[in-house]
């Protein structure tokens, strides 16, 4: 069975979707059967590479809300983050910015068989150490501590590899009618919109296990 995960690696659903998904797997008998595989998305697709600027800032633009009240959004997200066993920092000094280059070494990471220890990495990164996303060389460090080769992600931070399969996860989100993410795809068959809770996954992992057919 396998399973397509589109997100991206600044998005706070994503990092509890992922938790989320695993605990449903990890509950099936035959949880080695289960293949996952992460696809790109961008949440701000038109952010300038190489540039960062205030997370909060960015989202007081994009919601409309003051600065109080992203303040309290950021603090409610910790704690769903936490009741899910994951530990979240989203403070004011925050940043955010572009993850095309991010998400063009998760593809690398695929070929490598490394996709879920960087994918891993690269939340853990951002939501609970505050690292970037957004710069060569952090991104360097990071995939080298998941497990890549540093030249070999240097050369493909350099040379724009991983370019077109980024865009085609794009296009194919787009093409399902993906709109937000996480957005869940179990053997081509359900569709799972949202970092749903563990029992939606487990139900849907359930059902295509089984070879039942979708009405």
């Amino acid at each position: 069975m396998r399973v397509d995960v589109w997100s991206d690696l600044v998005c706070p659903w994503c990092y509890i979707g992922k938790r989320r998904l695993e605990a449903a797997i990890s509950g099936l008998s035959e949880q080695d059967h289960v293949e996952v595989v992460h696809r790109s998305f961008q949440l701000n697709p038109s952010a300038p590479p190489g540039r960062t600027a205030k997370r909060r800032d960015m989202l007081m633009a994009k919601y409309g809300r003051s600065a109080a009240e992203v303040e309290a959004m950021d603090f409610r997200m910790e704690q769903t983050a936490a009741a899910d066993h994951l530990e979240y920092h989203l403070s004011a000094e925050g940043l955010t910015g572009n993850t095309f280059d991010a998400h063009r070494l998760v593809h690398l990471a695929r070929d490598r068989g490394r996709q879920d220890a960087v994918v891993e990495r690269f939340f853990h990164a951002y939501f609970t150490e505050q690292r970037s996303l957004f710069d060569q060389a952090s991104l360097t460090a990071l995939a080298m501590e998941a497990g890549l080769d540093g030249d070999e992600v240097r050369r493909v931070l350099s040379d724009g590899s991983y370019g077109d399969a980024v865009s085609r996860d794009l296009r194919e989100a787009q093409a399902l009618g993906a709109t937000g993410v996480p957005f869940f795809v179990i053997d081509d068959r359900y569709q799972v919109s949202g970092a749903q809770p563990v029992h939606v996954f487990a139900v849907a992992l359930a059902r295509a296990g089984s070879g039942e057919v979708r009405s």
